[in-house]
């Protein structure tokens, strides 16, 4: 499979990053339009399925489905091929998840781990992590590889709207209209995490940091896309929702004191401090209306919303273990240095 360049090319894509391995050098060569092989089913079903290979090999052909790469024609989002090297990395991934992810027995017992808060630097919050210590070459870290996410913020959750109706459909509206700035542009959520990065010095380009993003963090990336392109991972995706607006208050919160703490700007300050507010209003929708309009609609689908909460919070969880580790060690979580970041 070659990939025509010249079909309709995005200028204002990011770049092809570089391979991790034989699946995503298939993906990212065939992507520029050079004559490779894709990788075949057999290459992907013995796959490692949190490995950077193919967590980089999903995240290339979701990225397709947003803004695209540099130079690789449009007509690529839809390519038959692609879309079988995708589907096969997708089972691979969601076994690995379903396998790994403990069934929860109700909805209600997903959602009442969510309220139960860390107390102190126990080992797995980041949040409280950064708020102890306050180092900014930390944060800065923190806000690149977390940059996959937000530069394109609320963008995978809006896929489930049209599956949705009624009462969880209008709910669900109400809060992607907060998230992209209730019509004002310079109040977009991406936006105003690229201020926040912005401020701490980092580059703002959309996928700039991807090279430097460890797998666990691409992972919690690509599970967003998975659920969303998915019509029939749309409860999975409304778990998924629930557990960002429900966590997101609390460990807002302790990231605008890290800031502080570390000097930064209003600018930075202020994405965090948006999200206090928004986000403790969020929850109370999110569970009340998208979640219990969606039950009512569609009670088989409680599995699934559960398994959204729970497979979330474990991806989240080996993201956390990944930068806690590093960062105990006074070294880098990312695969490269961002400049002066580590002292």
């Amino acid at each position: 499979m070659v990939v025509t360049v010249t079909e309709q090319p995005c200028s204002t894509a990011p770049a092809l990053p570089c391979p991790r391995g034989d699946l995503s050098r298939g993906v990212v060569r065939a992507l520029a339009g050079e004559s490779a092989e894709l990788p075949g089913p057999e290459d992907i079903a013995h796959a490692q399925p949190y490995s950077d290979d193919l967590q980089l090999c999903l995240y290339l052909l979701y990225e397709l489905h947003y803004r695209g790469f540099e130079g690789v024609g449009e007509l690529c989002e839809w390519d038959p091929d692609l879309l079988r090297v995708r589907a096969a990395a997708e089972e691979r991934f969601i076994t690995a998840l379903r396998a790994d992810t403990p069934t929860a027995a109700s909805v209600d017992e997903a959602l009442g781990e969510l309220l139960v808060e860390p107390v102190g630097d126990d080992g797995h919050s980041v949040s409280h992590h950064l708020k102890a210590g306050g180092e900014l070459w930390k944060l800065r870290e923190y806000a690149a590889l977390r940059s996959l996410y937000h530069l394109k913020e609320a963008d995978p959750h809006l896929w489930v709207v049209p599956r949705l109706r009624g009462r969880a459909k209008a709910a669900m509206v109400a809060i992607e209209f907060d998230e992209f700035g209730g019509g004002r542009a310079e109040d977009i959520h991406a936006q105003l995490f690229a201020d926040l990065m912005a401020d701490i010095g980092l580059e703002t380009s959309y996928g700039g940091y991807l090279d430097a993003a460890p797998a666990q963090a691409l992972a919690t990336v690509n599970q967003m896309s998975l659920f969303g392109l998915h019509r029939r991972l749309r409860g999975a995706l409304v778990g998924h929702f629930a557990t960002v607006e429900i966590t997101s208050p609390p460990g807002s919160r302790r990231l605008a004191q890290a800031l502080r703490k570390a000097g930064a700007g209003p600018a930075a300050l202020r994405f965090y401090e948006e999200h206090v507010e928004a986000d403790a209003v969020h929850e109370q929708v999110v569970r009340r209306d998208v979640i219990g309009g969606l039950l009512e609609d569609e009670p088989a689908l409680a599995p699934d919303i559960a398994f959204g909460i729970r497979s979330t919070g474990f991806l989240e969880g080996r993201l956390g273990e990944h930068l806690l580790a590093a960062w105990r060690e006074g070294r880098t979580a990312l695969r490269e240095p961002i400049g002066d970041a580590v002292p």
